[in-house]
């Protein structure tokens, strides 16, 4: 959301940058594009990038965007104890990851993971989750956040040879990007309305899931909680060791809100949100 307001509202283009977006049928096909330099920027899963590292991808986060944003949604009508055949997406995902360290607080040992959209439970993020209550199709009875608070989600990222070719790009693309994001906070009304036609879901239900995943660009400054979810991965296997090189840069993201660009959320401190 951060990206279509300051998309829509022309704050890239205050700052001299012809910014073209597009949608991906899925995240995992933007990390390709990037290294290939057909795409200068992504909003993608930062778990991605984490991955990148250790395969020696030079991708890299510079600014946060949401968190908390995966949620377990439970058919309607079926308790939670009697679930046996949960939904989960693309593994390696905050989706995927969320789900893994859920089952066992839920208490849920011997349920089936399918890797398709069919069960009595699905993982999703919003507003998807959001959408599915109040169609009354589902409950959600756990978020990303219960377990690892603050965690980032899909985050704004580039190259490590953009950074090096062109520094001044990315200080304006995440300059932006924080306008955006403050645009969203201050007048959620209207910004889940810009977002509407690129997200497909309607502007009311997109407020609503505000409550549950809102813009946070210093969210990439939780290192504990990305700590745990990278230890994760390495103990499911996603990734072969721990990323032995940074694979963020937030000297652009402390810089746009040094400036000013400032929310109640925006406010970018080490070791914390």
């Amino acid at each position: 959301m951060p990206a279509y307001v300051a998309y829509e509202r022309g704050y890239w283009s205050e700052l001299g940058i012809d910014v073209a977006i597009t949608v991906e049928a899925t995240a995992w096909l933007i990390p390709d594009r990037l290294l290939s330099e057909e795409q200068g920027f992504a909003v993608m899963p930062w778990t991605r990038v984490a991955a990148a590292s250790v395969q020696s991808e030079p991708l890299v986060l510079v600014c946060g965007s949401g968190c908390d944003e995966a949620a377990i949604v439970v058919r309607c009508g079926l308790r939670s104890e009697h679930v046996r055949r949960v939904a989960v997406p693309q593994q390696g995902g905050i989706k995927d990851l969320t789900a893994a360290a859920a089952f066992s607080a839920l208490g849920w040992k011997s349920v089936e993971t399918l890797r398709f959209p069919s069960g009595d439970a699905a993982i999703m993020v919003e507003p998807y989750a959001t959408l599915v209550e109040q169609l009354g199709l589902g409950e959600v009875i756990l978020r990303t956040g219960d377990i690892w608070s603050g965690v980032p989600g899909c985050s704004l990222t580039t190259t490590a040879r953009m950074i090096d070719r062109d520094p001044d790009l990315v200080r304006r693309m995440v300059a932006g990007f924080v306008r955006g994001a403050r645009e969203v906070e201050d007048d959620p009304e209207t910004s889940a309305k810009i977002a509407s036609p690129y997200i497909g879901v309607a502007a009311n239900v997109i407020q609503r899931a505000l409550h549950h995943n809102h813009p946070d660009v210093s969210a990439l400054d939780n290192d504990a909680a990305m700590a745990r979810v990278v230890r994760l991965m390495v103990d499911l296997g996603y990734l072969s060791e721990t990323p032995s090189r940074p694979y963020k840069d937030l000297t652009f993201l402390r810089e746009a809100c040094s400036m000013g660009q400032r929310g109640s959320r925006l406010t970018a401190t080490h070791g914390g949100k």
